[in-house]
């Protein structure tokens, strides 16, 4: 073999090394280009069962490409989704680093505790600003003071966030400007040879004075569970036949400020200041700030309210957003806002927490949130981690990241947020799901029947559209298999 014969030989020797090192990558490459079987949502829309209405929308957000759609312009009842707009709407106006500020001034002989609007207020937090009273109190040199007063005006004062839902519903209370606990008091119940022992507790993580503005009292009845009378005191009865040997519940505050005037009362009597019963004003003297107690900032408010859903919180921060002096105009506040993002249609609001049933979203508007001004601002990061269950509702491992909010009333059930498999491309969705003739009949009820099997059916479903979407429209781009290949022989 002469050299060039060689020379030739070895080139094409190598040549053909160099093919079989690229083969798995050009086999890779070949496999990401192969057509994906079609995902069949409505086969297993059908085997959900549901009834009513599904409706879903798919957006790739680095395009805006819509990937699949069903029902996406109906308008359908949010639920706690719409805790998704208030979010972006509230770190928009307000900033991710605000802080909400509950003081205590003292004008003349009486002691103010202010509220301000601190969605996340609770007894142990409410004991550190008891604990810097007292000590500003005993340094002053002044005498004790003559009265004490409580200001929850920094927020329009609302009786129920929705006048509809049963008295009792935890997640229903009232709102003032002065919140504490999330306006909810603790009950315990216990039975012994003597009856039931119940107790009423402002309970902190540490803390749980007891809460001397409420009461309780078991009543022989089957019907209602509980009633609920407002006087000095805030009187509730429940039906004994619901008690079993012990057992606990929230119930919600219907006087914040007497409440919070109450456990700040005791918390000081517990480091010797003793105060006067609180009264509650409508009016902020001028005064002098004695003490300051200081929310998490906002940002971390908020990536609370996501995880737990708290209403509450949403409300409240929608409402600093916006200054409205109630719930509505706060609402249609926030509406004008989306519109100026650049989504003009697909919805109406009501409230920022979505209790209310008039609120709606389509399925098309809520995955356009998060493609774009979510997207812009970082709503991803402050989601809930949604992890994906085997049929034994066991989590189970996947290479599917899934961030989302969750919404929940009668007969809704929804989820909107990002999946994303791993090293995939991220995947903006919204699953809207509802039978609202049987939301409509069961409106304020708690736990009708047939509910919770039909919110288990939906959630099934949900996780089966966006692992089929994962499949389907989630594996890694093209691009990055070539880019892999790039420089190869």
């Amino acid at each position: 073999m002469n050299a060039v014969s060689r020379r030739g030989f070895i080139a094409g020797f190598g040549a053909g090394l160099g093919l079989l090192a690229l083969a798995p990558r050009l086999a890779s490459a070949q496999a990401v280009r192969a057509p994906v079987a079609a995902f069949d949502a409505e086969t297993r829309i059908a085997e959900a069962g549901l009834g009513g209405a599904v409706a879903y929308a798919l957006i790739d957000p680095a395009t805006g490409t819509v990937l699949a759609e069903r029902q996406a312009d109906l308008p359908l009842a949010p639920a706690s989704t719409l805790k998704s707009v208030t979010a972006l709407y509230a770190l928009d106006r307000l900033g991710a680093g605000h802080r909400f500020a509950t003081r205590v001034f003292r004008a003349g002989n009486m002691l103010i505790l202010a509220g301000g609007g601190d969605p996340v207020l609770d007894t142990d937090a409410l004991d550190a600003l008891a604990a810097a009273t007292v000590a500003a109190e005993k340094g002053s040199g002044r005498g004790a003071p003559v009265s004490f007063a409580v200001w929850g005006g920094a927020l329009p004062r609302i009786g129920r966030l929705d006048p509809a839902q049963d008295e009792h519903l935890p997640y229903n209370p009232s709102i003032s400007g002065m919140v504490l606990n999330f306006n909810r008091v603790h009950l315990n119940w216990r039975r012994g040879e003597q009856g039931y022992r119940l107790s009423l507790q402002a309970r902190g993580r540490k803390l749980s004075p007891r809460a001397y503005t409420a009461s309780i009292a078991p009543v022989d009845r089957a019907l209602p569970l509980f009633t609920y009378e407002s006087g000095k005191r805030e009187n509730w009865t429940i039906a004994r036949r619901s008690l079993g040997k012990s057992g606990s519940r929230w119930l919600p505050v219907r006087r914040p400020e007497l409440y919070a005037g109450d456990v700040f009362q005791t918390l000081c009597r517990a480091r010797g200041l003793v105060l006067p019963n609180p009264e509650v004003i409508e009016l902020l003297p001028d005064g002098q700030e004695i003490a300051r107690q200081d929310s998490p900032p906002l940002d971390e408010i908020i990536r609370g309210m996501m995880e737990y859903s708290t209403n509450l919180t949403a409300e409240v921060i929608g409402l600093q957003a916006s200054g409205a002096g109630d719930i509505g105009r706060s609402a249609a506040a926030m509406a004008d806002w989306l519109r100026g993002q650049g989504i003009a249609t697909g919805f109406a609001f009501h409230d920022h927490s979505g209790l209310s049933p008039e609120n709606r979203v389509t399925a098309r508007m809520m995955a356009q949130l998060a493609a774009g001004p979510g997207q812009a601002r970082g709503l991803r990061g402050l989601m809930k981690t949604i992890p994906l269950r085997d049929a034994q509702g066991k989590r189970k491992p996947s290479d599917i990241a899934v961030e989302a909010k969750t919404g929940t009333l009668n007969f809704v059930s929804n989820l909107a947020g990002y999946a994303q498999r791993e090293g995939g491309r991220e995947l903006a969705f919204a699953i809207l799901t509802g039978d609202e003739p049987r939301r409509a009949a069961s409106q304020g009820q708690e736990l009708p029947e047939g509910v919770m099997g039909w919110t288990k059916r939906s959630k099934r479903l949900q996780q089966a559209l966006i692992e089929g979407w994962a499949g389907e429209h989630g594996a890694p781009a093209l691009a990055a298999a070539s880019s892999d290949m790039a420089g190869q022989p």
